[in-house]
């Protein structure tokens, strides 16, 4: 239940067992069925998730009741509403599974015991945030700049999996274009050689 977190864990900071053994003791194993939520907005957000297997969505509905997808997270990712997170506040994102997934729980006050009482989680939560932040940095540019079928392909190079996994109109939300024009572009991507 742990291998996959402790891999990634060691990509950033190698631990030792022993200093694995001592982390191990502040994550939560939990299953969440296809569509039963994480976390829902307007809850107070205490929750940090990392995806062993299955899929996961963090997203937004706004006044027309339309949804706004800003993350998936598969296996080997983190998920949270960071901000609400880190602050203690309430969340303004939904997260719920895309389909059965296991997952580990980091909640906050066992996060800030692991940052209390093992150096190196200091450094790895650093470097994970830094990362996160280069992701949504980049994310934002492409919906700034790219053409939508340039951020589609985007997607197909960082979630190769979920394009069969997920519904058209969820890959059109977090692409942020409608189901029909992201029908459109497959169908020219489909043409090319």
């Amino acid at each position: 239940m742990y291998d996959v977190l402790y891999a990634n864990v060691n990509k950033r900071v190698p631990l030792t067992k022993k200093e694995w053994a001592a982390w191990e003791q502040f994550f939560v194993p939990k299953k969440l069925r296809k569509r039963q939520f994480l976390i829902q907005e307007g809850e107070l957000c205490r929750l940090l998730a990392f995806v062993n297997s299955g899929c996961l969505r963090s997203y937004t509905v706004d006044a027309r009741g339309e949804e706004h997808i800003n993350q998936f997270a598969i296996r080997d990712w983190w998920i949270s509403d960071l901000q609400n997170y880190v602050a203690g506040g309430k969340a303004v994102h939904s997260i719920d599974a895309l389909e059965d997934s296991d997952i580990l729980i980091l909640e906050k006050s066992s996060r800030d015991k692991l940052l209390d009482t093992a150096p190196k989680a200091d450094r790895y939560f650093r470097l994970l945030q830094e990362s996160g932040f280069t992701a949504t940095s980049r994310r934002i540019d492409s919906l700034l700049k790219d053409t939508a079928e340039e951020r589609y392909l985007a997607f197909l190079k960082t979630y190769p999996s979920l394009v069969e996994q997920i519904p058209q109109h969820q890959i059109a939300s977090y692409l942020g274009i409608t189901p029909q024009s992201l029908s459109r572009i497959r169908k020219e991507l489909s043409k090319k050689p």
